[in-house]
Formats: C-alpha cells, sequence, structure tokens
C-alpha cells in the first residue's frame, strides 16, 4: 500500500479533460478535476479496489468508474496503483494502451 503515482500520460489526459470542461466553465473543469483525482484516493489504502478491466482480462490492470471516466491503473509487486489513463467510457481502451 502507498501512495497513488500518476504516469505522464494520464496527467496529460487530465489535462486534456479539463481543456475540454473549461471551454464552458474553468470552474466546473476545476470541481470536475479535483473530484476526479481525489476518486484515486481510496486506491492508497484498497488498491484492489477497482475492477479488473474486461477487456485486458489481467489482474493487476484494474479501474475504477467516476461519472462516465474509468480510471485505468496497475498495481505492481508493491501494491502502489499506478495511474495509467483516464478516458471517456465511450473511448477504446485499446487507443490508450496502443499510444505507448
Amino acid at each position: 500500500m502507498g501512495k497513488v503515482i500518476w504516469t505522464e500520460k494520464a496527467v496529460s489526459h487530465l489535462q486534456s479533460i479539463y481543456d475540454y470542461i473549461a471551454h464552458d466553465s474553468h470552474i466546473y473543469a476545476s470541481r470536475f478535476i479535483r473530484v476526479l483525482i481525489k476518486q484515486t484516493k481510496i486506491l492508497e489504502t484498497f488498491p484492489q479496489s477497482g475492477r479488473i478491466v474486461p477487456e485486458l482480462s489481467s489482474n493487476n490492470i484494474r479501474e475504477i468508474i467516476y461519472n462516465n471516466y474509468r480510471i485505468v491503473y496497475r498495481i505492481e509487486n508493491s501494491n502502489r496503483p499506478e495511474i495509467l489513463a483516464i478516458m471517456h467510457g465511450s473511448q477504446l481502451l485499446e487507443k490508450y494502451f496502443s499510444e505507448k
């Protein structure tokens, strides 16, 4: 158990989400991102609390859902969750992992 690690890719996804929402309101964009990040805090204590990502069928790749967004993370041997991607539920997961 430990602090959540954010990959550079996941941080860029957060920025893209913020930018999209900020077209209408910077206030709502900030609130949404703040709450989305807060959703990951439970992983510090319960890293296995997310469901296994159905498309990948790997015990160490999991996700938690917030609104219409999937927060995809990996758990390694240290049980430190690493956020890999933040994506809208309507988008294909393969796109995010094929970019790596």
